[in-house]
């Protein structure tokens, strides 16, 4: 049998009460500082995107609701007349039909050909810096420049492709007359401007992707395009969706070049290559009416978040997940 020793109680300490910690003011100002300063250092941009930004789209919006007076920079509230006006217009139906056919003229081809320089210049190949330096250079050069140069390649009478066609025995094509191939004509300046910056995009996206499945699908005997179809485009999903949008938005706002497709920059005689920009700019510029330009502005936003959203909800169905595979 054994004895438990019992510990004796503490003795009550004995001396002044603890002062309460006084924080200083430097103290006090260096959290102050380490919580207030990243948004300093931010502020920059949103102060800017305010002034330069924000406010136009916000007057752009009030204004479209008023039949404004330019010189007397005041207007009269007139509700949706504006709006309606546009949508009666023939010339509207017009331009968007024109739109839309640039647009899946120019995105769709842009897209499957980005994804397959990609691809050649994601592989082992010489001198491949060159190659992805050199799908750049159409982006860098103006896109003035680059409609006149496509104009006068695509002329009625004297341009050089039915020149070549004419060498052939091919019957020359109207380019400037009919609808069709002066849509043709224009994506085809489009895509020549914008194939190579999407493609460095979609290059750095496969860029980013882990080489072990590469080497795990080829042990299984998987060829290239089975790496492609199964490793590469699942991988690029987010990418995807980004270049998507993006063409989208572009498309859909493409100015310059029906702009410069002739020596008067009205879409065409007819209005053959008549866009809503374009119709935009003759409304806002020419009629000198900026309550129908800025609702027509407006329209056009809902017509491209619209076409946005539907992009975004089939490239989620259409491209599998990583995780998925």
């Amino acid at each position: 049998m054994t004895a438990t020793a019992t510990r004796p109680p503490a003795a009550p300490t004995s001396g002044p009460p603890r002062q309460p910690r006084v924080i200083s003011f430097s103290q006090r100002l260096s959290r102050w500082d380490l919580k207030v300063s990243p948004y300093l250092y931010i502020s920059p941009f949103f102060i800017m995107f305010a002034i330069v930004g924000l406010f136009p789209i916000a007057f752009t919006a009030v204004i479209s609701f008023m039949d404004w007076d330019l010189v007397r920079n005041s207007g009269e509230f007139i509700g949706f007349d504006q709006y309606a006006w546009i949508l009666g217009q023939p010339q509207f139906w017009t331009a968007l039909r024109n739109t839309f056919s640039i647009f899946l003229l120019s995105s769709v081809p842009q897209l499957i050909v980005a994804l397959f320089i990609a691809a050649m210049l994601d592989r082992n190949i010489r001198a491949k810096t060159f190659w992805r330096m050199g799908v750049l250079v159409p982006f860098v050069m103006a896109p003035v420049a680059v409609a006149l140069i496509f104009s006068n390649m695509f002329g009625d009478n004297h341009g050089l492709v039915n020149n070549v066609l004419a060498d052939i025995g091919v019957s020359p094509i109207p380019w400037h007359k009919d609808p069709f191939w002066s849509h043709v004509a224009i994506a085809t300046m489009v895509n020549f401007r914008w194939t190579g910056y999407n493609t460095l995009i979609l290059l750095a996206a496969m860029q980013a992707i882990p080489r072990d499945y590469y080497e795990a699908a080829k042990v299984d005997g998987a060829g290239a395009f089975r790496q492609f179809w199964s490793i590469t485009l699942p991988s690029l999903k987010p990418t995807l969706i980004f270049v998507i949008i993006t063409s989208t938005i572009g498309g859909l706002q493409i100015f310059d070049e029906p702009r410069m497709y002739d020596q008067f920059g009205r879409g065409g005689a007819a209005q053959q290559w008549l866009t809503i920009t374009l119709y935009l700019y003759d409304i806002g510029w020419g009629q000198w009416n900026f309550g129908r330009a800025a609702a027509l502005a407006w329209i056009l936003f809902l017509i491209i978040l619209i076409i946005g959203l539907i992009n975004l909800l089939v490239t989620r169905r259409l491209v599998r997940d990583e995780g998925r595979r």
